[in-house]
């Protein structure tokens, strides 16, 4: 009688621990648990810790609430300024409603991943490439609530949108290259030629001060010299002030004004009369001034033309020639 009543509360506790041991069940802290008896939701949602259930009736169904990071594939579109584009981004969502995230969608998991791949593509055709570059705030903002208004009604709720990466043509890389290029080029321009004009003005002070104080343009020159001179160089540039080569010019006379002086013709033998020298030299007619009038030129060809005359006649004027 002993044994059977042994017997029997032994297969009792075997029988309590198989059960326990079906029934038991666990529930993470970031976890919720669902049960399902015959295929029917229970309203109660088993908190995290230890659960029991009734065997072979209910199925528990754990849910993670944790953040879910699901990366978005590159979707290729064109924009709306006609630029083909191959965009990347990436979904943080997380589960708030454990029912609906089981009962009213198959797998919420696919149905954000095709969601946000839909809602990537219709951003990339209403963007510009500009918007696309710079003003990614705006744009996750606008995808962030393409998502989420359908993946309310999922238990699911869509915590951030992050586009990662734009990939662009290697044409377009390099006109955007250029762009830049020309854009730093113009404004090192604005810059030399914002420095230039300060310095014109200062410079235009400085000469207003030396032209008041002229011994300031020889300090400034000596000071010139010793910085050259600091340097070690065997040749020294001696820089020669404008001012003295106009002053230089203004003391020289004008050139041209005196007629050009002659020189008596010497005289040959007393019986051979003025040589071939002195015939020459006094038969060549008077160099005519550019400067002077006709009348001066007329009145010099006259007083030339007696000298020219007295020099025609022979050397023995009383006998004949031989």
């Amino acid at each position: 009688m002993v044994e059977e009543l042994l017997t029997a509360v032994l297969a009792a506790a075997v029988g309590a621990a198989v059960y326990m041991g079906a029934a038991a069940r666990v529930v993470k802290q970031y976890e919720r648990g669902l049960v399902f008896r015959f295929g029917r939701l229970r309203q109660e949602i088993r908190p995290p810790g230890f659960t029991v259930i009734v065997p072979v009736i209910d199925r528990l169904r754990k849910v993670n609430m944790q953040i879910v990071t699901l990366p978005v594939p590159a979707q290729e579109g064109i924009t709306r300024d006609n630029v083909t584009v191959r965009v990347d981004a990436v979904v943080y969502f997380k589960v708030v409603d454990p029912a609906n995230a089981i009962v009213a969608v198959e797998d919420y998991r696919f149905a954000v991943s095709q969601m946000a791949q839909t809602s990537l593509r219709s951003i990339i055709g209403k963007s510009d490439l500009d918007d696309l570059l710079s003003n990614r705030e705006m744009l996750n903002q606008g995808l962030e609530l393409m998502i989420d208004s359908p993946a309310v009604g999922w238990g699911v709720q869509i915590d951030r949108v992050e586009i990662k990466d734009v990939s662009l043509p290697e044409t377009m890389k390099r006109s955007m290259a250029r762009q830049a290029e020309a854009d730093r080029e113009r404004r090192a321009r604005v810059i030399n030629a914002d420095a230039e004009l300060q310095a014109s003005h200062k410079l235009a002070e400085a000469a207003e001060v030396m032209s008041e104080q002229p011994a300031a343009l020889q300090l400034r020159l000596l000071h010139t010299i010793v910085a050259v001179a600091a340097e070690k160089n065997s040749t020294l540039v001696l820089p020669f002030p404008v001012e003295l080569l106009r002053f230089l010019e203004r003391s020289v006379p004008q050139a041209g004004a005196a007629p050009a002086r002659k020189e008596p013709a010497p005289a040959g033998p007393a019986s051979e009369g003025p040589g071939p020298a002195g015939v020459a030299t006094t038969a060549a007619p008077a160099e005519v001034d550019p400067a002077k009038g006709d009348e001066a030129a007329a009145l010099d060809r006259a007083a030339q033309e007696p000298a020219l005359g007295a020099a025609e006649q022979p050397p023995y004027p009383d006998e004949s020639p031989p």
